[in-house]
């Protein structure tokens, strides 16, 4: 580690030498200065050491930490700017005052169709399909009238945490100015009216004025009309007092305070009806039991004086004491005066010629509607096991798939139209089939959209079919039997023509020149098929071509080996490379 020492540092590569220069090694004395001084920039006895920006670098961080590696830049001072947040990483948030824009522009009211706008209403902001107006029977861009205003293009905000929180981001603060107007209307017109009743009792003479010696020279009392504001507000809390009490509640004006009422102290307590900690749960809060104390001592519920709160709740008239009380109160909000506590005969019958009214009513209207628009067809549905094609009818099915106990389940209908007979046809397309070929069974036709021909059809088809069957048959009748002779003669003849067909080589090796002539063609139909198919399967299903009129034959035996040889196997190792 001498000074002035040149190391050159290779790369695994071997082609760059870089050379780099290690520092200097410090004398003692230096190192001994170097030391003292950060001790006293520690104390605060010294300024502290500059980086790069200007910015203090506090001298109590370590140096492995502000110092810069000698083997990237020796040169360089202490810093801590790789310790701080990079400019190029951090993200770029909204300000706080940034918010969507609401409303229309103002003052761009176009007056023509303009190119490239809506084709319904006529703005430039957004298309056709993104319009969120009424469709118009013309569209603004054929009548040019009534072209609606454009829409601001909303900013892409991006907010930080705190922004994303900021629940009153976006507020106008001019919005509760009108709520700020419109409760000092309110007060002004309630002291205009307390004004003018104090005229009025004035007048009447119901309110004499006090003779004292300030109100002599036109000076008020200081507490009179704190007095009367403080009686003012009293009397509209008093008016609400009635409205406030409710059932177990009992509500004091004066004194404001509610007081629960208490239960009767006769009573067993819920919590000491079945001490078995396992039992039901008693809220001490609310004071209730649920559940059926007594649900595991074996008790018959209705023999038992406490069986839950639930057990009361649902039992009885409850239900229709609650139905009742809700009918009273949505009464009394329409301007009603009943109540189930003070008058209960009346609204039990209010109650029930009410019910007697809603039937009629929806009775009145079912009728009109079905009268009007129709539609009593779709009112008589089927049962829901039929619509939803579910039931729980058992069917027992043999290992054949054949149905021994019960109903078979109907088969489904597809989306697709079925039993569409054309041409005078009684059956569908494909409903024949003979020698390969598809046709109609109620004419033997195999030709598709043929007009239907009846029995006369079959008859035709049949003696045709009779008559190719009887042709081998007439040439059996009429070869005689053959006699011993003349079947040896026949032998002797066939193994001359096979001596004759070793001899005749040349003749075999045209033929196998036809063959493979033959199998070439085969396999550059092969390959034209498949390349047809692969274009078909990329199609969409709706727009495939109709493949029933394609010719049905038996392959030859050229295009069954150009078949084994085109066809891919998936589970071939080798499959990969054929197209290679």
């Amino acid at each position: 580690m001498a000074s002035g020492t040149v190391t050159s540092v290779t790369s695994s590569g071997g082609s760059n030498d870089v050379s780099l220069e290690e520092p200097k090694k410090m004398t003692r004395e230096d190192w001994r200065k170097k030391k003292e001084l950060e001790e006293q920039r520690k104390l605060g006895n010294a300024p502290a050491e500059v980086d790069e920006e200007g910015k203090d670098i506090n001298p109590h961080i370590p140096q492995y930490i502000s110092s810069v590696p000698w083997y990237i830049d020796p040169s360089k001072r202490p810093t801590l700017k790789h310790q701080r947040p990079q400019p190029e990483k951090q993200k770029q948030y909204s300000s706080s005052g940034d918010w969507y824009k609401r409303g229309v522009q103002e003052h761009a009211i176009a007056t023509r169709y303009r190119k490239g706008a809506c084709e319904n209403c006529g703005a430039l902001t957004h298309k056709k399909k993104d319009c969120m107006e009424r469709p118009r029977k013309v569209g603004a861009k054929y009548t040019g009238m009534n072209i609606a205003p454009d829409e601001h293009v909303q900013p892409q905000l991006m907010f930080d945490y705190d922004g994303k929180r900021d629940r009153w981001n976006g507020y106008n603060p001019e919005e509760h100015m009108k709520i700020v107007e419109e409760y000092s209307k309110v007060d002004l017109a309630k002291r205009t009216l307390k004004a003018q009743k104090l005229q009025e009792e004035l007048a009447s003479g119901k309110l004499e004025q006090v003779n004292s010696p300030r109100h002599q020279w036109g000076e008020e009392e200081p507490n009179s009309q704190t007095e009367r504001d403080h009686n003012s507000e009293d009397e509209d809390e008093d008016k609400y007092a009635d409205d406030i009490d409710m059932p177990g509640q009992n509500f004091d004006s004066k004194r404001r305070i509610t007081v629960r009422n208490l239960r009767i102290r006769e009573d067993i307590a819920k919590y000491l009806r079945n001490l078995d900690p396992n039992s039901a749960y008693y809220d001490p809060k609310t004071r209730a039991m649920r559940e059926n104390p007594y649900a595991n001592t074996g008790k018959n519920p209705d023999e038992v004086g406490y069986a839950g709160d639930n057990f009361v709740r649902y039992t009885g008239d409850t239900i229709s004491m609650a139905q009742t009380q809700l009918f009273a109160w949505e009464a009394y909000d329409k301007g009603s005066e009943v109540h189930l506590q003070a008058d209960p005969t009346k609204l039990e019958l209010l109650y029930k010629s009410f019910k007697v009214k809603k039937e009629d009513f929806k009775a009145q209207q079912k009728e009109s509607i079905l009268e009007k628009y129709g539609g009593q067809e779709h009112l008589d549905a089927p049962p829901a096991e039929l619509l939803l094609a579910q039931t729980e009818d058992y069917v027992e099915y043999s290992r054949h798939g054949t149905v021994i106990k019960g109903q078979e389940k109907a088969i489904a209908c597809s989306k697709y139209e079925e039993d569409v007979k054309i041409n005078n046809h009684t059956c569908i397309w494909g409903s024949y089939w003979k020698e390969g070929k598809w046709g109609y069974k109620c004419c033997h036709s195999f030709v598709k959209y043929s007009y239907c021909t009846g029995e006369a059809g079959k008859e035709i088809a049949n003696t045709e079919a009779s008559f190719l069957e009887e042709q081998p048959r007439e040439e059996e009748h009429m070869t005689k039997p053959k006699t011993l002779m003349e079947i040896h003669q026949e032998k002797q003849k066939e193994k001359k023509k096979k001596k004759h067909k070793k001899s005749s080589n040349s003749d075999s090796e045209g033929e196998e020149k036809k063959k493979q002539e033959k199998l070439k063609k085969a396999l550059n139909a092969e390959e034209a098929r498949l390349l047809h198919v692969k274009e078909i399967m990329q199609l969409d299903e709706r727009k495939r071509p109709y493949n029933s009129l394609y010719e049905t034959r038996e392959p030859t035996e050229e295009e069954m080996e150009a078949y084994r040889m085109k066809r891919q196997r998936p589970d071939d190792p080798m499959a990969s490379f054929l197209g290679q």
